[in-house]
């Protein structure tokens, strides 16, 4: 079942309440916390692209440089510069924008969002670039190039590329083979447990130096703001923590590992954004990291009435 963790408090009033299941563990790889369902399947949603990321280096797929290698990981927003990045590893394999498959949409990025729809009708200013996995998809592409597998319909669950991933997942996660779900980008998604969901953060943030495990987790403590975007949570989150990788996923998941091997998942069950920060912050916090001022600033958004402060959304007191 799944238990109270994160409460909006209005005027001294608790107004709203999400719940979920949270699982934090210790270096050794054994629970420190676990809350509601964390040894059931859920769908990790993005928290998946650090694997999926380490299956085309494991395939043979090079990036440039590290910046390739985080876009390749991202839920990043459309920004400029994110849009150059996929551009740019599209332009070196050969490819074109016409050759992802995943959606096409508009940056999530509000400044970008109003570039693009400038003067466009918002039909026309829909582009398969901008969609926040486009990155993904264009590194997939690269692998499939690199191994002479088909370019088109590699979104499909039996196609080499796709096969490679379930290998991959089951390798880091330990989970068996289960039915697969579909993603929001079109990809096969591979339910997996909280638990071992931290435990595969954990052995992306504990391999050794070259490794293909280690080098997806410091491309990603590199470039926070590739994998996301301006303000986006990992970018705020990894800032504030020094060493820390860790992952969003729609949906209200969210994965993190810190350099001892400690490591954390959690699902809130409306998916709500706004419960992200302050109970990954909360569980940070539990897990022993310096606190600073940015992590309590983080920890305590404000809830507004009139544009004044007058209340917060925090982990439940005591919860963790």
């Amino acid at each position: 079942m799944s238990t109270d963790l994160v409460e909006v408090v209005r005027s001294g009033f608790r107004e709203c309440v999400h719940r979920g299941s949270a699982v934090i563990l210790r270096p050794d790889g054994e629970p420190l916390v676990e809350l509601g369902a964390v040894h059931g399947p859920i769908f990790p949603r993005s928290t998946n692209k650090p694997m999926q990321a380490l299956t085309l280096l494991r395939n043979g797929f090079e990036p440039a440089d590290d910046t390739e290698l985080a876009i390749a990981t991202a839920s990043h927003f459309g920004e400029p510069d994110h849009v150059e990045l996929v551009q740019r590893l599209l332009d070196r394999f050969g490819f074109t924008e016409d050759d992802l498959e995943c959606p096409p949409d508009l940056p999530f990025d509000e400044q970008a969002r109003a570039r693009a729809l400038a003067g466009h009708e918002r039909g026309k200013a829909l582009r398969r670039i901008y969609m926040n996995c486009s990155g993904k998809h264009a590194a997939m592409l690269a692998t499939c190039r690199v191994n002479d597998w088909p370019t088109r319909g590699y979104l499909d669950a039996g196609h080499p590329l796709q096969l490679a991933v379930l290998e991959t997942i089951a390798d880091v996660t330990g989970e068996p083979e289960t039915d697969l779900g579909i993603d929001g980008c079109g990809l096969p998604i591979v339910p997996v447990s909280l638990v071992n969901l931290a435990r595969a953060y954990a052995t992306l943030a504990t391999a050794a130096a070259g490794t293909p495990e280690r080098r997806v987790a410091d491309a990603i403590r590199a470039h926070p703001r590739v994998i996301s975007g301006t303000d986006g949570p990992d970018l705020r989150v990894m800032t504030a923590t020094p060493g820390l990788v860790c992952k969003i996923g729609a949906d209200g998941v969210h994965a993190g590992a810190l350099p001892d091997g400690s490591a954390f998942a959690y699902k809130i069950d409306d998916g709500a954004d706004r419960a992200r920060l302050p109970l990954t912050l909360a569980i940070l916090q539990r897990m022993g990291i310096e606190w600073t001022d940015e992590h309590a600033e983080l920890a305590a958004p404000a809830v507004l009435g009139g544009g004044a402060r007058v209340g917060i959304i925090r982990a439940i007191p005591g919860v963790l």
